[in-house]
C-alpha cells in the first residue's frame, strides 16, 4: 500500500445509515484512500455516518474530542441549519449530506475537478495523492474534503511544523491544523492576538516557511519605533531626508520584498502611521522619505499583538480599515493556563535544545510533576526560561533531579491535591452548577473523562489505563461497558 495514501476511519452510529456507510466504504476504497478496521478510534481523521433525520448521536462529542471528525448525515433530504450547528458544536470539523436514497449515484457522474487534489496544493503534495475514479458530486466534496485534511496532516508532521509548534492538546492542535492550512494554501494576510509568550513569533515563522516565498522573514518591532524615525524604518529614507541621514537606507517593505512582513505589536503604532501604513499594504508601493518616486513591493503581510484591537477600533485608537486589511485572517494564541497538558512535551523540548548533542536527558518524575503543577504568567517563554535555569544548574548524566530546581522555584511542602486541585479545576466545577449539574452527575462526567483520557494516553490498553485510575481491570471493563464505550 502506497505509505502516501490517505487513511481514515469510518464509523456507522446507527442501523438506519448502515447502508449509506457501506456505500461511502465503497467510495473511499475505490478512490485510494485507505479505510481502517475497528471504527471510531483516537487519534487520526475519521468518517462518522448517522442517520440526518435523527439528532447527532449522543457519543460525538466523545468521538470529535480524540480525532479530527467527517460527520455525513445520511437523508433523503438536506438536514436542517440547526442540526448542522448542533454537530459542530459537538466537535465535527465539518458536516456533510449524504442523500441516503441515491448515495453513491446521485448527481452527475465525471472526474470532477473537486474530486482531484485541490489545485491549491503545494506541488509536492498534489502529486503524492492518488487520482480518482469517476464519482459522485456527495462522493467528490467528501473525497475534496478528505485529501485537503491529508494534506495539511503530511505538514502538521513534517519537522517545519512539528519541531517548531510543540504540543498535542485539541486545543494546541487546532490551532496550527488552522494556521498550517491558511499558510500553505492562501497568502492571505494574517493577525495573531494572545498574551505575551505564548509564540506569536513561532507562528509566524512558521506561516513563512510554509507559504513558499523566495524572499526573506522580516520583522519590523513596533514596540521600538520612535516617532521621529517610525516612517524610515517602514519605507526607508535617501540620503539628507532629515537630520543625520547620512546615506540611503532600506526600510521595511524593500528588505521584505519577495518574504514576509512580521509587524510585532502592530497595536503600537501611532496613528498618522497606521495611515501611511493602509495606503502600502492597499496599492503594493511606498516612497522613501525624502524621495519622489514610488517604489513597487510584494510580501505576505503578518501581524501580531497583545491588545484587543477590536476595543483599540471601538476606542478611536487604532484605524477600522486597517484593521480589517491586515486581518483577513485571525487566530489567538492559547496561554499556557489552557493547554497545561502540553507542559511536559514543552518543557522535554526545551531540555533537548539544551543538552548537547546525542545526550539523553529527561526529568526525574517529581521535577516534571512539579513544572507541570507551577503556574507561568509569562507562559511557555517563562517556562523555557525556568527549564533554562534548571539545566544551568544539572551536572553529570542521568535524570534531571529535584535539586537543580532553584529554590526560588521550589513548591511549598503542603502535600495533598495542590498539584491539580486548582483554579482551573473549580472553574470547571463551578460552570458545571451554574449550568444545572448535580454532584451525580458531575461525579459521574469527571470519572467518564478521566478514564477517556488514561486509555487514550495508554493507547487503548485497559491493563495499563486501570492501574494509572488504581481500579481493577474488571472494575474498568465494567465501568466501560456500563458508559456504553465498545472495545472496537
Amino acid at each position: 500500500m502506497n505509505s502516501a495514501a490517505p487513511t481514515v476511519w469510518l464509523h456507522c452510529a446507527d442501523e438506519a445509515s448502515s447502508a449509506s456507510a457501506a456505500q461511502v466504504r465503497s467510495v473511499l476504497m475505490q478512490n485510494g484512500i485507505v479505510v481502517e478496521a475497528g471504527g471510531a478510534r483516537a487519534g487520526g481523521c475519521g468518517v462518522l455516518v448517522f442517520d440526518g433525520l435523527a439528532a447527532a448521536p449522543a457519543q460525538m462529542r466523545q468521538w470529535c474530542a480524540r480525532a479530527q471528525v467527517l460527520a455525513l448525515a445520511s437523508a433523503a433530504a438536506a438536514p436542517p441549519a440547526p442540526q448542522l450547528w448542533q454537530c459542530l458544536a459537538a466537535g465535527a470539523a465539518d458536516v456533510q449530506w449524504w442523500p441516503a436514497t441515491a448515495a453513491g449515484t446521485a448527481g452527475a457522474v465525471a472526474r470532477s475537478a473537486s474530486a482531484r487534489p485541490p489545485s491549491s496544493l503545494p506541488a509536492s503534495l498534489s502529486a503524492s495523492l492518488p487520482t480518482s475514479a469517476p464519482v459522485s458530486l456527495p462522493a467528490a466534496a467528501l473525497l475534496a474534503r478528505l485529501r485537503r485534511w491529508h494534506a495539511v496532516e503530511t505538514l502538521l508532521r513534517s519537522p517545519i511544523v512539528s519541531q517548531c509548534l510543540v504540543g498535542a492538546s485539541a486545543r494546541w492542535q487546532t490551532l496550527v491544523r488552522e494556521v498550517v492550512e491558511v499558510a500553505a494554501l492562501t497568502q492571505s494576510p494574517v493577525l495573531i492576538t494572545g498574551e505575551t509568550g505564548t509564540g506569536k513569533d513561532l507562528i509566524a515563522q512558521t506561516i513563512h516557511r510554509l507559504s513558499g516565498c523566495k524572499g526573506d522573514f522580516t520583522v519590523l518591532d513596533c514596540t521600538t519605533l520612535s516617532p521621529e524615525l517610525c516612517g524610515s524604518e517602514l519605507f526607508g529614507h535617501e540620503r539628507g531626508a532629515f537630520t543625520g541621514a547620512a546615506a540611503a537606507r532600506d526600510g521595511a517593505f524593500a528588505l521584505a520584498d519577495g518574504g514576509l512582513l512580521f509587524l510585532d505589536e502592530v497595536g503600537e503604532l501611532p496613528l498618522p502611521l497606521q495611515a501611511q501604513l493602509l495606503r502600502a499594504i492597499q496599492e503594493r508601493k511606498y516612497k522613501r522619505l525624502g524621495s519622489n518616486s514610488w517604489q513597487p513591493t510584494q510580501f505576505r503581510l503578518v501581524c501580531a499583538t497583545n491588545r484587543e484591537l477590536e476595543t483599540e477600533v471601538a476606542q478611536g485608537r487604532f484605524r477600522a480599515d486597517l484593521y480589517y486589511r491586515i486581518a483577513a485572517w485571525r487566530c489567538r494564541t492559547p496561554p499556557l493556563r489552557e493547554r497545561r497538558e502540553d507542559i511536559p512535551a514543552l518543557a522535554s523540548h526545551f531540555l533537548r535544545e539544551l543538552a548537547p548533542p546525542g545526550s539523553c536527558c529527561e526529568f526525574d518524575p517529581a521535577l516534571a510533576a512539579c513544572l507541570l503543577a507551577r503556574d507561568y504568567p509569562g507562559n511557555v517563554r517563562e517556562l523555557r526560561q525556568t527549564v533554562a535555569r534548571i539545566w544551568h544548574r544539572h551536572c553529570g548524566v542521568g535524570p534531571v533531579t529535584v535539586g537543580a530546581l532553584p529554590p526560588e522555584d521550589r513548591p511549598a511542602c503542603d502535600g495533598g491535591d495542590a498539584g491539580w486541585l486548582d483554579a482551573a479545576f473549580e472553574t470547571a466545577i463551578r460552570h458545571a452548577l451554574a449550568m444545572g449539574a448535580g454532584l451525580t452527575r458531575i461525579s459521574q462526567v469527571a470519572a467518564d473523562v478521566a478514564i477517556r483520557i488514561v486509555l487514550d494516553e495508554e493507547n487503548g490498553s485497559n491493563q495499563r489505563a486501570a492501574l494509572r485510575l488504581g481500579v481493577t481491570d474488571r472494575a474498568l471493563q465494567i465501568r466501560r461497558k456500563r458508559g456504553g464505550e465498545s472495545e472496537s
